[in-house]
This record gives C-alpha cells, sequence and structure tokens, in this order.
C-alpha cells in the first residue's frame, strides 16, 4: 500500500532543495471527509498531504493553469510543478506532453499507485449509507473500504462504491513518474467498455430520445469543461468570452466574428456542445470521470467518452496517454487506417 510518509518526505525534500516550484496534492477539505486540492509551498506544509479514497480530483489539470499564469510572469519561475498523480492523472499528463502543452521540464511526478482500488463514487455511497454522513473513508485490508460514521464504522466491498471509472481503468498505476509510492498492482478489467453496452443495445431511434431529454437539463455552466485538463483552449468554440461587443463595435469585426451557438441552454445549443466536446477529446479523453462528477445536473457524459474511446480503440488501435512519445490520434496518419469514410 501506499506510503503517507514517504510520500510527505518526498515532497518536504523537494521544496527544501528548491528542486520544484511547489507542489499539487491533496488535503482535507472543508467538510472533514473529503479530500480538496492543496497548494504546497513551504516544507512545514507537507503534513497537510493525505491519500485516501476520496482523491477525486485530476490534479493535471491545474499544469494548464500554471502555465497560463507563467505566461503572465516577465520573469517566471522555470522550476517544475510537483505534482500528485493517479494513473488516469498520470495518462492526463501523458496527453499535455504529447501535444507540446507541456515539456517533460515542467513537471515532478509523484506517482500514486491505486492496487486494487480506486476512488469512491459519491452518489453510491450515499445511496449505500441511507442518510448517514461520512467521517472517514479508509482503504481496508480485504478489497473493502473502511467508512466511517458518527454511528460507527462500516465494512462495504470496494467495487459496492468504487467510482464506474475505476472499475473499468486499465492504469491503476501511474504510467509515468518521477517517483512511485506503492506496488505496481494490475487490476484485471474483464471489459472496460461495460457502463456502455446498454446504451449500445438500444435502438437508434431510443439513443436519440434518450440524449434529447438528458441533455434538456443542461444548465450550460461549463463545469464538465473547467474540470477537465484536456480543456485548454483560450477560448472556447462554444463559449466566446474574448470578444465583447460594445457600443463602439463595427459591423465589420462583429460580422467577422464567428459565432457558433448561443449562450442560452436550449436543447439544440446543449446537444451542439455536448457533442463538439465529445468530438474534441477523441482519442484524448482518458477517462478520469471528473466532468461527470463535476456535472451539477448528473448528466453521464462518460457514455459519450467512452463510445469515443472504444471508436478510436476499434478503428486505430489507439489508446489514450500511455505513452508520451506515441503521437496523438489526431496528429498521425497510416496506411492501413480505415478509409471506408471516404467517397
Amino acid at each position: 500500500m501506499v506510503n503517507i510518509q514517504s510520500l510527505k518526505e518526498e515532497a518536504r525534500k523537494c521544496l527544501q532543495e528548491g528542486k520544484v516550484k511547489y507542489i499539487i496534492g491533496y488535503e482535507k477539505g472543508a467538510d472533514g471527509w473529503k479530500a480538496n486540492p492543496a497548494f504546497i509551498k513551504k516544507p512545514e506544509d507537507v503534513e497537510k498531504l493525505i491519500w485516501d479514497p476520496t482523491c477525486f480530483h485530476n490534479l493535471a489539470r491545474f499544469l494548464v493553469d500554471e502555465k497560463r499564469r507563467k505566461a503572465k510572469e516577465k520573469q517566471p519561475d522555470t522550476r517544475p510543478v510537483g505534482v500528485v498523480v493517479k494513473g488516469c492523472d498520470s495518462r492526463a499528463v501523458v496527453i499535455l506532453l504529447q501535444e507540446k502543452f507541456i515539456e517533460r521540464n515542467d513537471v515532478y511526478i509523484l506517482g500514486l499507485s491505486c492496487e486494487k482500488a480506486g476512488v469512491v463514487d459519491e452518489r453510491k455511497l450515499a445511496r449505500k449509507l441511507d442518510g448517514k454522513k461520512p467521517v472517514k473513508i479508509e482503504l481496508g485490508e480485504k478489497d473493502n473500504f473502511l467508512v466511517f460514521t458518527d454511528d460507527g464504522k462500516a465494512e462495504i466491498p470496494v467495487r459496492e462504491i468504487l467510482a464506474e471509472r475505476c472499475l473499468e481503468c486499465k492504469a491503476n498505476f501511474p504510467v509515468i513518474s518521477d517517483v512511485l509510492f506503492g506496488e505496481k498492482t494490475k487490476r484485471e478489467v474483464l471489459n472496460p467498455f461495460q457502463s456502455i453496452e446498454k446504451m449500445e443495445s438500444l435502438a437508434q431511434e431510443d439513443k436519440w430520445n434518450f440524449w434529447k431529454q438528458t441533455l434538456a437539463k443542461c444548465i450550460r455552466c461549463y463545469a464538465c469543461r473547467s474540470v477537465c485538463p484536456m480543456c485548454y483552449c483560450d477560448e472556447c468554440v462554444s463559449d466566446t468570452i474574448n470578444f465583447a461587443v460594445t457600443a463602439d463595435t463595427t459591423a465589420e469585426e462583429k460580422a467577422q466574428k464567428i459565432k457558433w451557438l448561443e449562450k442560452s441552454p436550449v436543447l439544440s445549443e446543449n446537444i451542439f456542445y455536448n457533442l463538439v466536446r465529445a468530438i474534441h477529446l477523441a482519442g484524448r479523453c482518458i477517462d478520469c470521470g471528473e466532468c461527470e462528477r463535476a456535472c451539477p445536473v448528473n448528466i453521464p457524459l462518460r457514455l459519450l467518452n467512452k463510445k469515443m474511446e472504444k471508436e478510436a480503440l476499434k478503428l486505430f488501435g489507439y489508446e489514450a496517454g500511455f505513452d508520451p512519445s506515441q503521437p496523438s490520434l489526431i496528429s498521425c496518419f497510416k496506411d492501413e487506417d480505415p478509409q471506408d469514410f471516404i467517397r
């Protein structure tokens, strides 16, 4: 199992030696039981670091913010940023490296193995506890979670409250790291696309009706985009924010600015936004599940992304985020790639 003290010692050493600018990890949140992202800048603050089944967040997302921050500084600190990553998070770092968004010397990777578990699903946990409030969650020794509540301790089998993304994960330990904590224990995954089988079995009309009803709930808060490490465009095609129309804006300036969709959350615009985003993530989504977890209206966004992941694997034999030396899916072409769509 991961030795949290070893992680703290490595983090403290990195900060004391000035090897990193700061470290992004996890700390206890305000509610006392869930983890929050932590930004550790002082050696003495490494004691805040934790590692437990509530470390949901994909911290690779903050590497995007770091690059933007550095770009605005006149004399930026060029030291790397230390970041704690799970297996899925490490694949996000690989994508950022593949796409040349960051360089390898921009980041010092502290890898944590999920081993035989992963992170819990908050909704599954809430149903299981039936109104009881958790105060702490730990990984037990017999493939179970130890869930502590005000009423005592409960042992819950891992698979009953594990996040769906973890049940289907093919990288439960980091694929890239500077230092690894925990063991490279490969979890057996019988069907990594089990979660989309029910949807795939539906008739086309039923699928379309499902998505119309589901995407009608979207309030276009863009939480899914904000939490995604792969959404790093300076301006989103579906949410123009850098072009302000004022009284002085000329008609020519307005005409030259392409407006793809309205900001109002109506069904047609919601469908456009969500489908465009899914297509933009084809061959790039590493299934960290943060978009679905962050959605305030519980839209099952993983269904879209997993389907794109399955198609990339079936058509091109491509799996996102496993090899930083491999070109990204959309930046390469092979003679044996399917060409049936060309007419």
